[in-house]
């Protein structure tokens, strides 16, 4: 049996260890209730501590201001792109999008469906979204203005938000939440799914300003409905309880880690060793302008697609594993979560600097 391997998928990704490891310590009996997790009711006194938990301890470690509710939802940020619109936009209303790349444009594709009207206030299509575009105005009158805050196929984020003023700050942050610390106050709603940051596939967190929630309209599919959703504190119907379980798994090991300031510390450590890698050499080049590149995603083309799947091939025989990038683009991409270890990039830079050697 092949022993475990770093892992640099972009999602689902790596889950830190200790997690991994007390799920499987309390997989048959949880904490000597005689059953799992896996088979336990969502409307048990263990269940409903295990979600308050997940909401508390994702209050404490964000500083998440008391006017905002955490919400755990289904059907992936993919859902949340229609029940943003769904819930926010009014009659006669119309929202403003930022366009960074793939997922903001689906979820732009996604308000229009349900025949929202909207405006794309920037976008850097024009420049393969290879920058994060910051010279624009916000509408006054926008329902809100979405943006996504990281993106993990063209590895860009943003390192600043944009002053909405009173218009609701809307970011997708599923492939960077908790990655920094950052001034929630600043945002009307926050949404992630899990699967990169948080924990397993299956779950999607929503953060909400509570003002937000009196919008949502009677005539929207219940599972779409904020306000339904968080009267019911998550527990409308049955939530993806196991996923939940582990998020509160992983919110305590980042609670171990020292919190937002030192993972944050070991982010810009980890994405600087590999963009030193990128910079000091003529045969990797990066993809994403200096002054929007990704703590998360760090994406590189090599001089030919042959010797990017010969990369990627020994990679992986190497231990290092989902280093392709995305299909849509291809070259190689780096998914550098809050729980890929430093010794997983050291282990990669090692690895580029001996390839290239190799092969230049």
């Amino acid at each position: 049996m092949k022993g475990r391997i770093f892992n640099f998928n972009p999602g689902p990704a790596a889950l830190p260890l200790p997690v991994l490891e007390e799920v499987q310590r309390d997989l048959l009996n949880y904490k000597g209730e005689g059953i799992s997790v896996l088979e336990m009711s969502h409307r048990s006194k263990t269940f409903d501590g295990i979600i308050k938990d997940a909401e508390r301890l994702m209050k404490e470690i964000m500083n998440i201001p008391d006017n905002y509710k955490v919400l755990f939802m289904q059907g992936g940020a993919t859902l949340q792109f229609a029940a943003i619109p769904l819930n926010l936009i009014g009659n006669g209303q119309f929202a403003e999008y930022v366009n960074t790349g793939s997922w903001s444009t689906k979820a732009v594709k996604e308000a229009q469906k349900l025949g929202k009207k909207v405006n794309v206030a920037a976008s850097s299509e024009e420049d393969n979204f290879s920058y994060i575009p910051t010279n624009f105005k916000v509408s006054p009158d926008a329902a809100y203005l979405h943006i996504t805050s990281n993106n993990t196929i063209f590895g860009t984020q943003f390192h600043e938000y944009p002053n909405t003023g009173d218009v609701p700050l809307v970011a997708d942050m599923s492939s960077d939440i908790n990655c920094r610390r950052i001034d929630v106050s600043k945002f009307g709603l926050i949404y992630a799914g899990a699967q990169k940051n948080m924990g397993p596939s299956g779950v999607t967190i929503v953060i909400i300003r509570e003002d937000l929630l009196e919008k949502s309209p009677d005539n929207i599919p219940t599972m779409t409905s904020y306000k339904i959703i968080g009267g019911k504190d998550s527990l409308y119907n049955t939530p993806p309880t196991f996923a939940i379980y582990i998020v509160k798994l992983v919110l305590e090991w980042m609670k171990e880690q020292g919190g937002l300031e030192k993972i944050e510390a070991v982010n810009k450590q980890k994405a600087q060793m590999i963009y030193n890698a990128i910079d000091r050499s003529s045969f990797y080049r990066g993809t994403a302008k200096a002054n929007s590149r990704s703590l998360m995603n760090i994406t590189f083309r090599l001089p030919s697609e042959e010797l990017e799947k010969k990369f990627v091939a020994e990679a992986l025989e190497n231990g290092m594993l989902g280093l392709k990038g995305h299909r849509s683009v291809g070259g190689i991409r780096a998914s550098i979560y809050n729980a890929v270890p430093l010794e997983a990039v050291e282990k990669l830079t090692d690895f580029m600097n001996k390839f290239e050697k190799a092969n230049a």
